[in-house]
């Protein structure tokens, strides 16, 4: 990675970044913390941002990116507004959690890791939600769905679908 400090070369603002920089860069072992608070800052950890943290704590590149593809929790592209993560633990798994799978892939109409159109949702798999009792288990930002089914799954989604609609007055609506 080359360094990517000045702001008019990649458009990203780092001032907030800086904050967190200013706090941790200097101490050891918070590098994820670091990275954590990025994720934060821009929605997930673009290369630029993960360059600027490589330059300023002076941490080798290969070991800023090693840990963002180590760790599921760091995302290195964009996501839809609702991050949804389906449980593919053995419980989940054995209770189901392909189906759940498929509903929210028919339901989306995506690809796991894909940004709906409306810019609403984005699914991934994860290995593990650490909620076995609630098998096959969702999260949702930070929410926990359990016991789903394909129904119960949809019915989730069209409520979290809905309650964006309203949020958002379309244009037309908005001129009134």
């Amino acid at each position: 990675m080359k360094c990517c400090c000045e702001e008019t070369t990649t458009g990203i603002d780092f001032g907030m970044l800086d904050i967190y920089l200013e706090k941790y860069a200097g101490v050891e072992g918070s590098l994820i913390t670091i990275l954590q608070k990025a994720q934060d800052i821009y929605g997930y950890l673009p290369p630029e941002v993960l360059a600027y943290i490589s330059d300023r704590t002076g941490v080798k590149p290969a070991k800023v990116l090693g840990v963002v593809t180590f760790y599921t929790q760091f995302r290195t592209k964009p996501v839809g507004k609702n991050l949804i993560l389906i449980c593919h633990g053995t419980a989940c798994h054995v209770n189901g959690s392909s189906n759940i799978e498929e509903a929210i892939k028919d339901y989306l109409n995506v690809e796991e890791g894909d940004i709906t159109p409306d810019g609403l949702f984005t699914y991934n798999n994860v290995a593990c939600l650490g909620c076995c009792s609630l098998a096959p288990a969702i999260m949702i930002g930070k929410k926990t769905y359990g016991k789903l089914t394909r129904e119960s799954t949809v019915k989730i989604l069209a409520v979290i679908a809905k309650a964006n609609d309203q949020a958002q007055p379309d244009d037309e609506e908005g001129l009134r």
